[in-house]
């Protein structure tokens, strides 16, 4: 039997970086989490411990502070293209590059009715990523955001399901319905406003989640992804995890009291996990785009 060294990469993991553009009077902030991976060739370092070709991952962490000095940081996909290219074109033993962001949002705090010109709050723990893969000459985008918490008051259902000796739950034609989305999605190029997709891309899924009528959460998932698909052709596939976020409606009858639909105990585990992929049934798959990310 023989024993090989299989796929592999090597990085540094979660560099924390807030770049302030003080260009003008009114600052603006880039705060990002980045972390970098290198592929190529890279047997020796773990066969018989030779760095040679191993460049130090304390080097790509102080690669990403000098590229935000040396350039306006602007949309987190263009960092990104830029990072993995440096890399891939520098270092003659490295063959590809995985780039993930992190960006987190801030808000100007308004005084007088107008933002401050440096001062900020954080708007919440939404989070906008991107994860850019070059893969020798080509390059992948798969941006998105995670912790975007959404709730439905009315307006989803939940009944028809299996039920055995195990089941509690009862059916309700009126639920509320509450998840934290996180959602990626593979562009089909790099030539695209970034800025300005994103900004659509999660309007349209926060509009299709408002506008469901929800039977299962599962719906919503597909009716999500679908609505991005139909609007933006530049992207070839999306991908939903959204974790069941219960409210579980209190029982008020200790004290006489009916409860309609209006308290509610919020449990945060455990939960249902509803995940899937929407996807074009003629785009061509790229499994080198999703190495190493969560499935969905």
């Amino acid at each position: 039997m023989g024993i090989v060294m299989g796929p592999n990469q090597y990085g540094k993991a979660e560099v924390r970086i807030v770049a302030v553009n003080r260009d003008t009077q009114r600052h603006n902030i880039k705060d990002l989490n980045v972390s970098t991976s290198l592929r190529g060739d890279f047997r020796s370092a773990h066969l018989t411990g030779d760095n040679a070709n191993v460049l130090p991952t304390d080097t790509q962490k102080n690669t990403v502070y000098a590229f935000a000095k040396e350039a306006p940081i602007g949309e987190i996909e263009d960092f990104a293209l830029r990072l993995g290219r440096h890399f891939v074109a520098t270092q003659e033993p490295v063959t590809g590059a995985r780039i993930l962001i992190d960006e987190y949002s801030w808000q100007r705090i308004p005084v007088g009715g107008t933002g401050h010109d440096h001062s900020f709050s954080r708007a919440s723990d939404e989070k906008r990523t991107t994860a850019v893969t070059i893969d020798g000459d080509r390059a992948h985008v798969v941006s998105g955001l995670k912790d975007l918490v959404v709730l439905k008051s009315t307006g989803s259902e939940f009944w028809g399901y299996p039920k055995d000796r195990y089941t509690t739950l009862a059916e309700t034609d009126d639920r509320i319905l509450a998840t934290a989305v996180t959602a990626r999605w593979r562009y089909l190029r790099t030539d695209v406003d970034w800025g300005k997709s994103f900004e659509s891309i999660r309007a349209t899924m926060l509009e299709a989640f408002a506008s469901t009528h929800s039977l299962a959460l599962q719906q919503s998932l597909y009716e999500m992804g679908k609505a991005v698909l139909a609007k933006h052709p530049e992207v070839a596939e999306v991908r939903l995890s959204l974790p069941n976020k219960h409210h579980f409606l209190v029982d008020l009858s200790y004290c006489g009291l009916e409860n309609n639909n209006e308290v509610f105990f919020a449990a945060d585990r455990p939960y249902g996990l509803i995940e899937g992929v929407i996807t074009r049934d003629d785009v061509e798959e790229a499994p080198q785009a999703w190495y190493s990310l969560p499935e969905f």
